[in-house]
């Protein structure tokens, strides 16, 4: 019989658990993972306001990146080996590793345009919109001959 874990997030997490199968890994996605990289973006008359949730990451782990109207955020971080252990973990819930997302802002915007700032954990973009400049269509005439 499967009892719940005390060191579970939810107690039926042993219940609907995935069973092992010889040959076959079992991945068990926390749920806080996915809350990572959690974002708002809101509409204004200037442009896009972008409020993403980074917790656990210092501004050096973050790299914002814009090519060919494309802007990514890449996030990372890794477990510190460098202090000394003076205890075994039971759990850790501590995210280790690296996390990205994109989004298409358009090709008419330039890095200088767009402004960024992180505090407490949450990384804030301001995106301008910018009109896309329409051509002019020149007449084109047809030759008559004759």
């Amino acid at each position: 019989m499967l009892l719940p874990s005390i060191f579970s997030n939810d107690f039926m997490d042993d219940f609907f658990g995935v069973p092992q199968i010889s040959g076959f890994p079992t991945t068990k996605y926390d749920s806080n993972f996915t809350k990572m990289m959690t974002t708002d973006v809101k509409e204004t008359d200037k442009g896009f306001e972008v409020d993403m949730n980074l917790p656990g990451f210092s501004k050096e782990d973050i790299k914002v990146e814009l090519d060919q109207g494309y802007l990514t955020i890449n996030a990372n971080t890794s477990d510190s080996k460098d202090e000394k252990e003076d205890g075994k973990y039971i759990r850790r819930e501590r995210y280790t590793g690296s996390c990205s997302r994109s989004f298409y802002v358009g090709e008419d915007i330039t890095q200088d345009d767009i402004h960024a700032t992180f505090k407490d954990g949450v990384l804030s973009l301001d995106i301008p919109k910018k009109e896309a400049i329409p051509q002019k269509e020149e007449p084109k005439y047809i030759s008559i001959e004759g």
